[in-house]
């Protein structure tokens, strides 16, 4: 089998469809899995990778809810899993991040996912693919994993950086998603949607531009970086670039804002 890297593009998916180690997870909304997904492509509902617990509904699900996902989706250490959604990346990198949880790293990311498939003229299908169940045992890795105990007494450690994928409203406090807004002391605000290139079928932007902008921000490599959002969703998108980008030490907080904001223990900014 080939040596995939971590960023593909439809064209390399396409040449290479039928490979019998690959295992492709389309991680898009129910309807576009209906109407069009790449061939032998298997659902994952969004919903399915987080635990759905208010406040904090973006955290892990459980490991048993986890072990039942991916003996259904037919993943197996073997399997070498392309990963694709239908909104620029962000489903898709809680997916990379969760696989990462488990101690599975062999993953590809479809750079545009369903919207450059699409527009490549490559093929699709309707059918809904079940593939034999397989017999996969999870076990959690802590290492990608934030937790607050891990790190709120080190906001001031220069060695620690905090990205903040939410939109500038939300960071400032003005936008209120939980029971206090703002952000947490020190974190750096990029929205995730900067990263993606709406004009060029929902690719990531020019990786040189972004690594430039992230350096300028102090999110840079040599730093650990914890990211974060409301629910650890769009910071799917900024976890997955840092692993594109080579960053040795990054970890999503799954926590994020829904957690933060809502205890009362919390150190809170507002404003830029």
């Amino acid at each position: 089998m080939k040596d995939w890297p971590l960023l593909i593009e439809a064209t390399q998916l396409a040449d290479a469809l039928h490979e019998p180690k690959l295992l492709i997870l389309d991680t898009s909304s129910a309807d576009n899995y209906a109407k069009h997904h790449v061939p032998g492509a298997v659902h994952i509902a969004p919903a399915e990778l987080q635990c759905g617990i208010k406040p904090a509904v973006g955290k892990l699900p459980s490991t048993a809810q986890l072990q039942s996902l991916f003996s259904r989706v037919g993943l197996s250490p073997e399997k070498h899993v392309i990963v694709y959604d239908d909104e620029g990346g962000g489903w898709a990198g809680r997916l990379i991040w969760t696989l990462d949880v488990i101690g599975h790293h062999n993953y590809s990311y479809l750079n545009g996912g369903l919207q450059a498939w699409l527009n490549g003229g490559h093929p699709s299908e309707e059918v809904a693919n079940l593939p034999p169940p397989s017999e996969i045992a999870i076990s959690i890795d802590s290492t990608p994993i934030a937790e607050i105990e891990d790190f709120i007494s080190l906001l001031s450690n220069s060695q620690l950086a905090i990205w903040d994928a939410r939109s500038p409203e939300e960071y400032r406090g003005e936008k209120v998603l939980a029971q206090r807004g703002g952000h947490i002391p020190g974190a750096v605000n990029l929205d995730w949607l900067e990263l993606i290139d709406k004009e060029n079928d929902m690719r990531l932007k020019d990786l040189r531009t972004l690594q430039l902008r992230l350096d300028q921000l102090g999110l840079s490599s040599d730093k650990t970086i914890i990211t974060h959002c409301q629910t650890h969703h769009r910071s799917g998108l900024t976890y997955l670039l840092m692993k594109i980008l080579g960053y040795p030490h990054i970890k999503g907080y799954h926590g994020s804002w829904g957690e933060w904001g809502n205890r009362d223990d919390t150190p809170i900014e507002v404003g830029d």
